[in-house]
C-alpha cells in the first residue's frame, strides 16, 4: 500500500511540474515568437488599432462589405455559436431575416444565389472571413453607395482575397475588416 502511495505522490509532482509549470511556459513563449507577439495581429490605420485579423467585427453600412453573422454579437470573450438547429423555428426566423435584409440592401440578388456563409453565424460566432461569392454578391451594392465602377471592386476583392493554403487546402476566403479598409484608401 506504501508503495504505491509514493508512486502517486511522485506521478502527481511530476506532472504537477510538467503541466503546471513546462507546458504554460512553453505555449506563452510559442505565442511571443508569433505574429504580434501573442496580443493577435493587430490591424491599424493610421496608428489606431481598427481590430483584429482572426476576429470578426459587425459591419451595417450599406458601402461596406458586411461579414458573417455572430451569435455573439462579435464578443471575443464569449466566443460560441447559436446551438439552434436547422429545424428550431427561431434560427429558422433568424436566417430568413438575414436573407431578406441581403435582398433588400443587394437588389438582383436572388436568394438562391446567397452563399450560407452570409445567413449563418460560424461555430465561435467571430470567423472575420468570408467566402469568394459572399463577397461577390456585395459588389454591386458596395460599388453603387461608394459610386465607383464596380470593376474597381472586384479588382480589390480580387487582391484581398486569400487562397487555399499550398492551393490545397480550404477554401478560398475574403477577410472584411481588410477588404473595407483597402476599400476606404480608394
Amino acid at each position: 500500500m506504501k508503495k504505491y502511495i509514493i508512486q502517486s505522490i511522485r506521478l502527481t509532482l511530476v506532472l504537477i511540474v510538467l503541466l503546471c509549470i513546462i507546458y504554460p511556459i512553453s505555449i506563452a513563449l510559442a505565442g511571443k515568437l508569433s505574429k504580434g507577439n501573442g496580443g493577435g495581429e493587430k490591424i491599424a490605420k493610421n496608428g489606431k488599432i481598427v481590430g483584429y485579423e482572426l476576429l470578426g467585427q459587425s459591419f451595417t453600412k450599406p458601402e461596406y462589405f458586411w461579414g458573417r453573422p455572430s451569435a455573439v454579437a462579435y464578443n471575443a470573450a464569449g466566443s460560441a455559436g447559436s446551438n439552434k438547429g436547422p429545424s428550431n423555428p427561431d434560427y429558422l426566423k433568424e436566417v430568413q431575416s438575414r436573407i431578406d435584409t441581403l435582398l433588400k440592401y443587394n437588389p438582383g440578388l436572388k436568394k438562391s444565389d446567397i452563399p450560407a456563409d452570409m445567413v449563418t453565424a460560424s461555430g465561435s460566432g467571430l470567423d472575420p472571413n468570408i467566402s469568394e461569392q459572399g463577397a461577390a454578391i456585395q459588389i454591386a451594392r458596395v460599388a453603387k453607395t461608394r459610386k465607383i465602377s464596380e470593376q474597381k471592386v472586384k479588382d480589390l476583392v480580387a487582391m484581398n482575397t486569400l487562397k487555399p493554403l499550398m492551393g490545397l487546402f480550404g477554401p478560398s476566403s475574403v477577410n472584411v475588416l481588410k477588404l473595407n479598409l483597402a476599400l476606404d484608401k480608394l
